[in-house]
């Protein structure tokens, strides 16, 4: 079962999008480092283990006058994946979980958009994880927009949605503390 929540697989986990003459459209930031896909699973209940994704594009249209007119579309390199073990990694990478060979992209396309209240939005879409395709929605915030010192214009979001693992074909069983996995994006997009 999927849990209504979060840039995008952005990745999420990249955030709003176009579809208006109003709306502008942004890139992610990834050359700058202001965007960020990153996850989290209960390690037998005990703990949490962190990780994020090193290598995605993407980006989106954006128009607060209207937000629902908005769109954001995002691909993530799945083998840039980085929990901070190299084994642990190579086994993520492995068939028993992102089969990077096989699928070596995820991508997160939205549907729609639909304000929530003030600066916040249920962003529903596409995620395409592991050879499968399914309806996810990002719960997500507009955190700010205006210009930067680099003569550039900014907008930027922050959201997260939870993944059931069996849900997108990953049967490799960590427990029943760990069937589900939280995607926190934050995504700065550069205005074109």
């Amino acid at each position: 079962m999927l849990k209504k929540t979060l840039a995008a697989l952005a990745l999420g986990s990249a955030l709003l999008g176009v579809g208006q003459a109003m709306a502008a459209d942004y890139v992610i930031d990834k050359k700058g480092q202001h965007a960020f896909v990153n996850f989290k699973i209960s390690h037998l209940g005990y703990s949490w283990l962190y990780g994020t994704f090193r290598d995605f594009d993407g980006g989106f249209s954006f128009d607060a006058a209207q937000p629902e007119a908005s769109k954001v579309k995002v691909t993530l390199k799945t083998a840039s994946i980085d929990s901070n073990h190299a084994e642990r990694d190579k086994h993520l990478r492995s068939a028993d979980f992102l089969n990077v060979d096989k699928y070596p992209t995820a991508t997160f396309e939205s549907t729609s958009v639909k304000s929530t209240g003030q600066g916040s939005f249920d962003i529903a879409g596409n995620l395409s994880l592991n050879g499968v395709t399914k309806p996810v929605t990002i719960a997500a915030k507009f955190i700010g927009e205006g210009k930067d010192p680099w003569g550039g214009y900014r907008a930027g979001f922050e959201g997260s949605t939870k993944l059931k693992l069996k849900d997108f074909a990953i049967q490799k069983d960590l427990g029943p503390s760990s069937q589900e996995v939280e995607l926190i994006f934050s995504v700065e997009g550069v205005r074109q």
